[in-house]
């Protein structure tokens, strides 16, 4: 199978393309080492699948026609998997417009160069931020999502709009897939985690945004096996879904930074503090769609997949040096 894997040396695309390659299956990479990190840490986060003969990368912007084709073309893919975009949901307060130009109007790009190649199927990545100020826990892909509580859960859900319009219109298979906290090795430096450890490792206060606050941390490695089981799912059917993909066993943040501390060490010192704006109380996965689906089940624990992150960013040449 031929993959063309948009946001192909980001945190989660890294990821997925690595797995797709262990599975044996072509891949062609597509980013433009987007500068709002460190392009070098993803130029790391690319090394293992050049070295892999059934990898090739196109360097460019989702936002540009005219780079996205040459993509397609290099690609000539059986599958599209969407993961480029401009994530952080305090970042896109500061910067709305940015979100809505990768988003919303690269996303509708990818939408139509898959609709101009015989309706090529595409697995279009979102994230569970969209469910905004719902009070239904835990959260369902039938929920409205008509809350949003930033501008880039707005711009994702727009995005989810708009893949909609183009399988009722087109007939254009889409899998929508609903990302929750996703952490792990190659995991972004404005991302929790990565800021957790660092402020860890420097004996910093750590503020804490609300004393309880919930996160369904799911670890990067279950949800890169979730997509390639959306892959077949959207290449069988043909269809249309959106389907969350999480632990489904929200934790406490408090406690995350205790295992955190724990495994590094250091004994954290924690500083309470009211929620950010654009920020929910709790995040929690129904993932039973996606089971009953195609078979997702995540599978590494928060205690192991903090183990497995701290030992990552002590061994690995790709990671930044914090330990």
């Amino acid at each position: 199978m031929r993959v063309l894997l948009t946001g192909a040396a980001g945190f989660i695309g890294s990821n997925v393309a690595d797995m797709l390659l262990a599975l044996g299956h072509s891949v062609t990479g597509f980013d433009n080492f987007d500068p709002y990190y460190d392009p070098g840490q993803k130029r790391r986060n690319l090394a293992a699948a050049l070295g892999h003969a059934s990898y090739r990368f196109v360097e460019g912007d989702v936002r540009d026609a005219v780079q996205l084709r040459e993509a397609f073309d290099v690609a000539t893919p059986d599958v599209v998997v969407h993961l480029a975009a401009r994530a952080g949901v305090r970042a896109s307060v500061e910067d709305p417009l940015t979100y809505v130009e990768v988003n919303e109007l690269g996303g509708l790009r990818v939408l139509l160069e898959c609709k101009n190649r015989n309706n090529t199927p595409i697995v279009y990545a979102s994230t569970s931020s969209v469910y905004g100020k719902t009070t239904v826990i835990p959260f369902r892909e039938d929920d409205p999502a008509t809350t949003p509580l930033s501008p880039y859960a707005a711009s994702k859900r727009g995005g989810e709009l708009m893949a909609f319009s183009f399988h009722e219109i087109h007939r254009l298979p889409v899998c929508l897939l609903r990302f929750f906290t996703v952490y792990g090795p190659r995991g972004r430096p404005d991302m929790a985690f990565f800021g957790f450890t660092k402020s860890l490792v420097e004996g910093r206060p750590i503020r804490l945004h609300g004393e309880a606050t919930e996160r369904d941390f799911t670890f990067v490695e279950d949800i890169a096996r979730g997509v390639t089981q959306a892959i077949d799912w959207v290449r069988r059917t043909r269809g249309f879904d959106t389907f969350n993909l999480g632990r489904s066993e929200p934790i406490v943040v408090r406690r995350v930074i205790e295992l955190l501390g724990k495994a590094i060490g250091k004994t954290p010192d924690i500083v309470l503090g009211a929620l950010e704006p654009g920020e929910a109380f709790r995040t929690a996965a129904d993932v039973t769609r996606a089971s009953d689906a195609f078979g997702y089940c995540p599978k590494v624990s928060i205690e192991e997949g903090v183990e497995r992150w701290v030992d990552w960013l002590r061994k690995s040449p790709e990671a930044p040096r914090l330990l």
